[in-house]
């Protein structure tokens, strides 16, 4: 976002200087470089996505890499793996890498012996462990596609019939967005493959991934930020260009619970002027915590951020443009989830013309939208709609975001009750005596069943104790083999 940095009365010498730091400094935040001449393609909804998917497994002559949270064993689910199938019987090889919570449920162990049975490599990331009793925490939300190392697609869609609609549920198709890319950043996308790929078994070989394309004159600049846990790549990354943004940053999110720095970043931009705005869904997969998600929302909107909820089925997209350059398309939600305990991939473009095209978008978007607003009370309310609430959007991923959005929402609304340095207002002062109510019955489960209780809580500490002495006399027995 090198528009977003004041280049008045700069000699040429002193413009380039100041691009270069700026160039850096986003590489620095993302933990990405910036990759010149590549093509882009802006893909909306299973409608756009999902045929470029499929046109491209079926071109495919060597691999295919497929990463995504979940695949769903339905119609749309079924529909790849009969293209994968018939790219293996071809010959090419065919990875497969979905999440083990993200598939729990939702796919059958027959469904991934079909695959296997068919010559395609699948694994599944990260299933429990008796030695890792937290490890579950970490989860792959990636949504990735690479073939032959020419073209390589970066979204928001996991691969199940939600997104393109189920009509006898009454639910529409959901709301989602994607990326085709085609050049030398390919290659940056499937060596973050590889890298997650290695960490659920043995590697790629190294001679299987081909060299990247030359780059394309009149390309465009991005950079691949593929997070994993702990690195927090795209959260610096987002701060810093809520930091810069001078005139518009618009952002979508499916499971928003910005963590208090960021959302003090949101929060100080827009007193500055700048025009930030939000777009969550009207409704969510996950019902129940849609009071939660509000509970977050009168903060910002009392710092003069506008708030938009989606009038259709669930909105799953996880995008950013900001100033008419900047644009992010990817898995990465804004929560504490995504930023710090998963992986995630996302492109990041700075061209004018691409930032264009998603701000279009977005005013699309706001049609089909409502903004909340604060009453006379200061409680957040929607104007009424025409048409009726949104339809349910039921079925699809049971995000663990959204369950971690709500967790965060929760410890910030007792914050709130025991510091009294916030306010409540209904939809949280709710939630708070929902959770006295289960404090107080903890509390009388306790004072009558205690030895049930102790019980429990010394097998959870035998469990994480057993771990530790289990770790360490591995970590122990690889010393001894190094010395020798």
């Amino acid at each position: 976002m090198i528009s977003a940095l004041p280049f008045c009365r700069l000699d040429r010498h002193s413009t380039e200087t100041l691009r270069g730091t700026a160039d850096r400094a986003f590489s620095r935040a993302a933990g990405a470089p910036l990759v010149s001449g590549n093509r882009v393609r802006l893909l909306q909804d299973a409608t756009e996505n999902y045929p470029a998917w499929l046109d491209a497994i079926a071109a495919a002559r060597r691999h295919i890499h497929l990463e995504s949270f979940f695949l769903r064993e339905d119609a749309t689910g079924r529909e790849f793996a009969r293209a994968l199938m018939q790219k293996a019987r071809e010959g090419v090889q065919v990875r497969l890498l979905c999440d083990w919570l993200g598939v729990a449920g939702k796919t059958s162990e027959h469904f991934w012996s079909l695959l296997r049975l068919a010559d395609i490599d699948v694994r599944l990331f990260n299933p429990p462990r008796p030695d890792s009793p937290l490890g579950w925490l970490s989860r792959d939300h990636r949504k990735v596609l690479t073939v032959d190392s020419r073209v390589g697609f970066i979204s928001g869609l996991c691969i199940a019939q939600a997104w393109k609609g189920i009509p006898e549920k009454n639910i529409a198709p959901w709301r989602d967005t994607g990326v085709e890319v085609r050049g030398p950043a390919v290659w940056d996308i499937e060596q973050a493959f590889a890298h997650v790929w290695s960490m659920t078994g043995g590697p790629i070989p190294e001679d299987t991934l081909s060299a990247p394309d030359a780059p394309d004159p009149d390309g465009v600049d991005l950079r691949i930020v593929a997070s994993v846990p702990a690195t927090a790549g795209l959260f610096r990354l987002d701060q810093l260009v809520a930091a810069l943004a001078r005139k518009r940053l618009w952002l979508t999110d499916a499971y928003y619970a910005g963590t208090t720095v960021y959302a003090e970043s949101l929060k100080a931009a827009a007193r500055d002027g700048v025009d930030v705005r939000l777009l969550v869904p009207g409704a969510s997969d996950l019902p129940l915590l849609k009071p939660l998600s509000r509970a977050g929302y009168r903060p910002l909107i009392e710092a003069g951020i506008r708030i938009f909820e989606w009038n259709g089925s669930m909105l799953h997209a996880k995008t950013a443009v900001a100033d008419g350059h900047w644009a992010r398309v990817g898995s990465t939600n804004l929560n504490f989830a995504s930023w710090f305990g998963n992986c995630e991939m996302d492109v990041v473009i700075e061209n004018d013309a691409f930032a264009s095209q998603m701000e279009a978008l977005y005013l699309r978007d706001m049609q089909n939208a409502t903004e909340l607003v604060l009453d006379v009370r200061h409680r957040i309310r929607a104007p009424e709609k025409t048409g009726g609430p949104p339809p349910s959007a039921s079925g699809g991923s049971g995000s663990v975001g959204r369950v971690a959005a709500g967790a965060v929402r929760i410890g910030r609304t007792v914050g709130s009750a025991f510091t009294s340095r916030q306010v409540l207002e209904p939809a949280e002062a709710r939630l708070a005596a929902l959770i006295g109510g289960l404090l107080l019955l903890l509390a009388l489960l306790i004072a009558f069943f205690p030895r049930a209780l102790a019980w429990g809580l010394a097998a959870l500490l035998a469990w994480f104790g057993g771990t530790l002495l289990y770790k360490s006399f591995r970590l122990f027995g690889r010393k001894r083999n190094n010395k020798t």
